[in-house]
């Protein structure tokens, strides 16, 4: 009796351990960077076996804010819908590259080649009504917030020469401006959005809140931002944002790869005093109170998941991103370069000022040599892509997708379901291989369990900024 009681276990363990070995040559690109997250023995990661079979989330509305990372942010969702087949709503052509903003939103603002839309991440001013109306029940809604101080020292630089009320500032002096801001801002000129509170204006919110309800309006407007938005990101964290992004929506490494896009030369940039950052807040009380409370938020949230966990999954992201970004540049780090020295015009960045220098990329002559294809050359490409063209490159290939199938249209177009992937099965094997080959082995990136990251401490959490925004 025994004996063939040992038997059935035997029999059961052998089964299992071809199943498992079956799922994991049938997922490998997925799990070789899964797995060593499970060395952890993290039980938020012990479910990803299951939840990576679900399919990805794909209806995402992301509301682009100024200055804070959020056209990296975008890049990463263009391409993302790119591999997927799935729509993204662009601006009308008379809107630019934004909504029409600073315009309140609206749907008619949408190009209706462009309809009906899985995710939308150009610039506007939020509506959520609007928005609603425009995108399917299940959108998950995401946005991007920046710590005050660094984010108004980079609007005051980039708009100098567009925003009346720095341009007015003799010497385009940022202290003078703090001085006495009243002095030269204008509330309803236009472009005033830029010099005070922008991150609430982007978010449909008042700007210039008289003080006597501004604490309980912040309040209110702060609860609000938190009822519609799944997850707000934080700049000063945008890995550990990406890694809660992921689990959200039940993506995989690959599909959070990017590139640092939209920086400024480090000339261009202005060193903060305490005083400064101090006047900086005060004068932007609103948006320094949504930066506290969604900063904090996003802690309590990474805290959950497990700090041991987030911050192996950080160390992962970077180091597939680099073995992407070496294959794509020859097998060297890529060079920040002017515009002027981008001989890609596609790639060279908009300048907003001859004072201001936004940096890009250009790809080097090899890009083919460590994956062959025309599939490599456009990924590389697209990866580092300013918002302009990569805008117009994206709405010029969904109008002709859009003609092609207006015989066969419908007078109601049914909304798309959420798949895994749709893309035809040469270009996804294609695509998806040479993001896998970047991502890290196990065996090349373990680390002993435990060990953890400054900046993701269990019970530690971060004061202010600790790394370079992208």
């Amino acid at each position: 009796m025994k004996w063939r009681i040992m038997s059935q276990k035997k029999i059961f363990l052998v089964f299992v351990a071809i199943s498992t070995v079956s799922l994991l040559l049938h997922h490998g690109g997925h799990f070789s960077w899964t797995m060593e997250a499970f060395h952890l023995g993290c039980p938020s990661l012990r479910t990803h076996l299951s939840s990576s079979l679900k399919p990805k989330h794909t209806n995402v509305a992301f509301l682009k804010t100024h200055k804070t990372a959020s056209t990296t942010m975008q890049n990463l969702l263009f391409r993302f819908a790119e591999r997927n087949n799935l729509t993204v709503a662009l601006p009308v052509q008379a809107c630019g590259h934004q909504f029409c903003y600073p315009r309140t939103f609206n749907a008619h603002l949408v190009h209706p080649h462009t309809l009906p839309p899985n995710v939308v991440t150009s610039h506007m001013r939020f509506n959520r009504a609007e928005m609603q109306r425009l995108m399917p029940n299940d959108t998950i809604y995401v946005t991007i917030l920046r710590e005050p101080g660094s984010m108004f020292e980079s609007l005051f630089s980039y708009y100098n020469q567009y925003c009346q009320s720095f341009k007015r500032v003799p010497n385009g002096s940022l202290e003078a401006f703090l001085d006495e801001p009243w002095r030269y801002y204008r509330p309803d000129e236009k472009d005033s959005m830029y010099a005070r509170n922008t991150l609430t204006f982007d978010l449909g919110g008042d700007k210039d809140r008289p003080a006597a309800d501004a604490t309980a309006y912040a309040r209110a407007f702060v609860a609000e931002t938190e009822r519609v938005f799944s997850l707000v990101m934080i700049a000063e964290y945008f890995d550990e944002s990406l890694v809660l992004l992921r689990h959200l929506l039940s993506w995989d490494l690959e599909d959070v790869l990017y590139v640092k896009l939209n920086m400024r030369m480090s000339g261009s940039k202005h060193s903060l005093s305490p005083g400064l950052a101090v006047k900086i807040r005060a004068w932007n009380a609103l948006d320094a109170r949504l930066y506290d409370h969604f900063n904090a938020s996003l802690w309590r949230q990474l805290t959950a998941l497990g700090p041991a966990c987030v911050a192996r999954e950080v160390r992962l992201l970077r180091r597939a991103q680099e073995r992407l970004v070496r294959g794509c540049f020859g097998g060297r780090l890529p060079q920040l370069r002017s515009a002027a020295q981008i001989k890609n015009k596609e790639l060279r960045p908009w300048q907003p000022s001859a004072k201001v220098d936004i940096v890009g990329y250009d790809l080097p002559t090899n890009t083919n040599a460590t994956w062959p294809g025309s599939l490599a050359h456009e990924l590389c490409l697209k990866l580092i892509m300013p918002e302009v063209q990569y805008t117009r490159v994206l709405l010029r290939s969904q109008s002709l997708r859009y003609r092609r199938s207006y015989p066969l249209r419908s007078p109601q177009p049914q909304p798309q379901q959420p798949v895994r992937s749709v893309l035809p099965h040469h270009q996804q094997v294609g695509i998806q291989q040479i993001y896998r080959e970047a991502l890290p082995s196990p065996t090349a990136t373990s680390r002993p369990a435990g060990t953890q990251s400054r900046a993701t401490r269990v019970g530690l959490r971060p004061s202010g900024p600790q790394r370079q925004t992208p």
